[in-house]
């Protein structure tokens, strides 16, 4: 079941993205979201720190006679260790100073250099000359005020105050925000239609995160153990998988298997021999600057190669490749796809419906995403079709006509609703 919504805590989250905006001044959205993404991540890790660190200091019970600088101490923990020049009350206490910006860049240096699995994560942009000192100082004291719960995931309000910001971030970027942002509303339907509850869960696309993050919320929601997920992923801009392995972090989220490489996961699959209990994804629409030309004949189109100028018939077949012998994809294409007999196209779509691995289709209504421009629907595909999680429904594909759901947020933008997810 989708979760309701808590209109306080949305509200929050709007005053503190109003606050944020405000500060912004002439700085563009695309650079200016590493600035406040990087400050709340920075919250984050510092919080939790120190909140171990009043445990090992007080050196009660099992922390007794424990170094409160000793990193091991919060390596065991699964903590990351903050020195103590990158430490909020640090940085909280330099606020109204002029060099604001280096000491935040050191910050984040030092934290890299004590934790090896953000190196190369993190935002060094303070210091520069378009960032006003005075509107950096005034975004560290807002996000001062943001409290933090850790250990307590559903309680975690810093995690969701990061992901709204990503969504508004994207709005603020418009088509662009796409390559980094799914709407909440989607990534939703597609989790609870797919209901992951164990398994591999893989993402040869993964943007900023969103799909790991709210497959976690769904094995909570369920009373699971999120320890029975495992979640794989690959992203091509290094910008936005900085952006993911950053979200991941502050939900708690093991990404030591979330990968970055320039090539993509055509050219250069970071997960080769994965086979993958679900795959959610939302790849580029109509790609068509996807070095199609240079895989001619990949082992990985068993139904056909894909045409050169367009990718969606080349992400299927690699959801296929990486899915276990009882896997399921849920993913977003552009709706075209569906109907297209282009280059080969409807061929390869015949051979997914005679080889029974399409499941259901969702009919999605129009300004879903950030490019309205292009119509889209979910395609859900299962290797085993009679694997008793439901009725055996090996010969039917199920059509589902959502085009008439959703509730417009502003002109441009609509989404589901919980009721509409539900449905």
């Amino acid at each position: 079941m989708a979760t309701k919504r808590n209109n306080k805590e949305e509200s929050l989250e709007r005053q503190l993205w109003k606050a944020a905006d405000k500060l912004r001044k002439n700085i563009d959205a695309a650079e200016y979201k590493h600035i406040v993404l990087g400050l709340i991540f920075l919250k984050y890790i510092s919080d939790a720190f120190e909140k171990l660190h009043e445990k090992l200091k007080t050196g009660e019970g099992e922390y007794a006679g424990a170094d409160p600088e000793d990193r091991d101490e919060y390596k065991a923990e699964n903590v990351f260790f903050v020195p103590p020049s990158a430490r909020w009350s640090y940085l909280q206490s330099r606020a109204k100073l002029p060099e604001i910006g280096k000491d935040v860049d050191d910050a984040m240096d030092a934290i890299e250099r004590d934790n090896t699995s953000l190196k190369g994560v993190l935002p060094k942009v303070f210091a520069r000359g378009n960032l006003d000192p005075t509107n950096l100082g005034g975004l560290i004291d807002l996000i001062s005020n943001i409290s933090l719960q850790h250990g307590n995931r559903k309680g975690d309000f810093l995690g969701r105050v990061f992901e709204y910001f990503l969504g508004e971030f994207a709005l603020a970027e418009g088509k662009k925000g796409g390559q980094f942002y799914t709407p909440r509303s989607v990534v939703e339907l597609l989790v609870e239609m797919l209901e992951p509850y164990k398994g591999r869960v893989y993402d040869p696309c993964c943007g900023s995160g969103g799909m790991f993050v709210h497959s976690e919320k769904f094995v909570e929601n369920h009373q699971g153990n999120i320890n029975d997920i495992a979640i794989y992923g690959q992203e091509s801009n290094q910008t936005t998988w900085r952006l993911a392995k950053m979200n991941l972090a502050i939900r708690g989220i093991d990404s030591s298997m979330v990968k970055w490489n320039n090539e993509g996961s055509f050219l250069n699959d970071a997960h080769k021999d994965l086979k993958a209990d679900y795959v959610i994804a939302n790849p580029p629409f109509n790609d068509s600057d996807w070095s199609g030309e240079l895989l001619r004949g990949d082992g990985r189109w068993k139904y056909g190669d894909p045409p050169s100028g367009n990718a969606n018939y080349a992400w299927i077949q690699l959801f296929l490749f990486h899915l276990s012998p009882s896997g399921q994809a849920g993913f977003v294409l552009a709706k075209g796809a569906l109907t297209t007999k282009t280059s080969g196209e409807g061929e390869i779509r015949k051979q997914l419906v005679e080889a029974r691995l399409v499941d259901c289709i969702v009919n999605l209504p129009a300004k879903l995403f950030l490019n309205p421009q292009i119509p889209a629907s979910l395609w859900f595909l299962s290797r085993n079709k009679a694997n008793g999680k439901f009725r055996n429904r090996v010969d039917e594909i199920l059509f589902i006509d959502a085009r008439n759901l959703g509730h417009l947020i502003n002109r441009r933008t609509r989404e589901f609703s919980d009721e509409d997810v539900l449905k």
